[in-house]
C-alpha cells in the first residue's frame, strides 16, 4: 500500500464523527492487536511503514483521527477535547470483532490524547498495552510543571527549557492566525519543515496535509491550557513503554521525569532521533513496539497458564 493510494478499509461512527479507519495484516485468533494514533499535524499516512513492518506478526489498525485526513473535521474547538478524542478511540475498539485487549501506540498529539485512555479506570482492562512517542499526559505534565516553580533554579530551568520549545503552542492561540497560514503555505511549508528541521528529505505533503494543519490547531485551543494549568490526578496500571527521543525540538527528555509517580509498569526507552522519527526511523521504532508487544503477550500466557 503506498501513500498514493492508501485507502480506508471501513468507517466508524463517534457520534456524530465519522472515523476513516485502515488495517494491515489479517485479524486472526492469538494474533495481538495493534491500534496506531497519530499526531499532528499528520494523518494515518505516517504510520504506513511502521504497520507494514509490524504487519508481519500482528494485525495492525490505524485512524485519521477527528479534523484530519479523511475523518470528519468538526469546525467548533469544544469539539476536539481529550474526552471526544477517547470517545473516538473506543469507537474504533468497539469496530473490531472479537479483539478483547490492543496494544496502543500513539506519537505526539496521537500520545496525548492515548494518555487520557490509558489513565481511564473504565478503559484500562481493553489495554493490553500502550506505546508513548513525543507526547506526554498534559496531567502529568501540568504537574511536572508546578513542582518545579519556584523550587530551585534547575528545576525551573527545565520548565524554561520545555517552554522553549513549545513556543508554537502560544502561536495556536492566535485566532485565524494558524488556521490561514495552514490554508495558504501547508502544502509547501511541511516538506520544508521536516527537510531543515528534522533532516527529513522526500516527504511530500499528505492530500489533505492543509486541512490537518488547519483543523488540528483546536486541539491545542481545546486541551493545552486547561490541563496544564488544572491537572487531574491521572494513574494507570497499562504496561506502557516510554519513547525517549534525544533530539526533539518540541520537547526535552527531562518531561518524563517522575513519570512512575504514576504508572505502576513502566520502562523508559531511550532512542537516538528527533520528533517525526517515525518517519525516518520507521524500522526501528517498530522493532521497539514489536519487542514490547511480545513481552507482554508471553506474560500475559504464562499468566493463564
Amino acid at each position: 500500500m503506498s501513500e498514493a493510494n492508501m485507502n480506508p478499509a471501513y468507517y466508524v461512527s463517534s457520534g456524530d464523527i465519522n472515523l476513516a479507519v485502515y488495517t494491515w495484516g489479517v485479524a486472526e485468533p492469538n494474533k495481538p492487536t495493534i491500534v496506531l494514533v497519530h499526531g499532528y499535524p499528520d494523518s494515518a499516512h505516517i504510520w504506513q511503514n511502521v504497520a507494514q513492518a509490524l504487519a508481519k506478526d500482528n494485525f495492525v489498525v490505524a485512524y485519521d483521527v477527528r479534523g484530519a485526513g479523511l475523518s470528519s473535521k468538526p469546525t467548533q474547538v469544544k469539539d476536539y477535547d481529550l474526552s471526544f478524542l477517547s470517545a473516538d478511540l473506543v469507537a474504533v475498539l468497539d469496530s473490531l470483532p472479537n479483539v478483547p485487549k490492543i496494544h496502543l501506540v500513539g506519537h505526539d498529539w496521537g500520545a496525548i490524547q492515548s494518555w487520557e485512555s490509558v489513565t481511564e479506570p473504565k478503559l484500562q482492562a481493553r489495554l493490553a498495552s500502550f506505546t508513548a512517542i513525543s507526547g506526554p499526559c498534559l496531567d502529568h505534565m501540568g504537574f511536572w510543571m508546578q513542582q518545579r516553580l519556584g523550587v530551585k533554579a534547575q528545576s525551573m530551568k527545565q520548565v524554561f527549557r520545555q517552554l522553549a520549545h513549545s513556543w508554537y503552542i502560544v502561536l495556536f492561540q492566535v485566532p485565524v492566525l494558524a488556521p490561514a497560514i495552514w490554508r495558504n503555505f501547508g502544502n509547501k511549508m511541511w516538506p520544508w519543515l521536516l527537510k531543515n528541521q528534522e533532516n527529513i528529505h522526500g516527504v511530500q505533503a499528505n492530500p489533505t496535509q492543509a486541512q490537518d494543519g488547519e483543523y488540528g490547531v483546536n486541539l491545542y485551543k481545546a486541551n493545552m491550557l486547561p490541563r496544564v494549568m488544572y491537572p487531574r490526578e491521572r494513574h494507570s496500571t497499562v504496561p506502557t513503554q516510554i519513547m525517549v527521543v534525544t533530539d526533539d525540538h518540541f520537547m526535552i527528555p527531562d518531561i518524563w521525569q517522575g513519570v512512575e509517580r504514576w504508572l505502576t509498569d513502566v520502562s523508559l526507552v531511550e532512542m537516538t532521533g528527533g520528533h517525526w522519527l517515525i518517519l525516518n526511523k520507521s524500522t526501528e521504532f517498530a522493532a521497539y513496539v514489536q519487542q514490547f508487544v511480545a513481552k507482554i503477550e508471553k506474560k500475559q500466557s504464562n499468566a493463564i497458564n
